[in-house]
């Protein structure tokens, strides 16, 4: 086990750090703030941290009272829930994302396009109450530019609930949406216009009328494409 760091200082911003400030922790935290209570969705959000590391930092939360670990409802597992200091990391986590748009804004790396972290953040922000709650919908992504085994995903839409499916579920497809992962993303995180996307067909789709008419309404981009960054409005 990693000895836990300690600065020595009375100053809190060495204090915060002491709990804040080592690898993943961040990013554990943003997972928590996006609404991930169980550790198999958190792990999808961070597919590259281990399993083992993932829970040190759980357990590290838990104990500053920063998450508590109850019992799931349904009596399998536990739900890690923020606290009300946990829920007070959110404005600083979103700092970040705002600070590193400002001031670390370039081209993604090919690293750095990570389809799963893609797929599971449209699965969770899309607007699934566009579709009928007495019906079923599924659509099927196809991605260009990644390893076989991350090209294809499904969502499904359900009675107003959201799924995410790496395997076909069987279900018949409404719509396909294919495109690069990188001009997916690009559009995902506010840096490429959606409408000029499908007009060039960097992102295409395929279906009925209604279901490509639909397809705005629900894929409402990530939460930095849509906020307002206030660093830049004070610049």
């Amino acid at each position: 086990m990693a000895k836990k760091i300690e600065y020595g200082q009375f100053c809190p911003v060495a204090m915060a750090a002491q709990i804040l400030a080592v690898r993943w922790m961040p990013l554990v935290v943003r997972e928590l703030l996006a609404g991930s209570t169980r550790f198999n969705d958190l792990h999808r959000g961070l597919p590259l941290i281990s399993p083992s590391l993932l829970s040190s930092r759980l357990k590290e939360l838990e104990q500053a009272g920063v998450i508590d670990r109850t019992p799931a409802p349904n009596g399998k597992g536990f739900e890690y829930l923020l606290t009300e200091a946990g829920r007070e990391l959110g404005p600083i986590v979103f700092m970040y994302g705002f600070w590193a748009d400002k001031w670390l804004k370039r081209d993604y790396t090919e690293s750095e396009l990570d389809p799963s972290l893609l797929m599971w953040d449209i699965r969770r922000n899309v607007v699934a109450d566009v579709f009928p709650a007495e019906r079923r919908a599924v659509v099927e992504f196809e991605l260009s530019g990644v390893k076989s085994g991350q090209r294809r995903w499904w969502v499904l839409f359900e009675r107003g609930d959201t799924d995410l499916c790496m395997k076909d579920p069987g279900y018949g497809i409404d719509l396909y949406v294919r495109a690069p992962v990188r001009a997916l993303t690009e559009v995902w995180m506010g840096r490429r216009n959606l409408t000029e996307a499908l007009k060039t067909e960097a992102i295409q789709l395929e279906g009925s009328r209604p279901e490509i008419k639909n397809f705005s309404k629900w894929f409402s981009l990530n939460f930095f494409a849509n906020a307002e960054n206030p660093l830049l409005a004070s610049s």
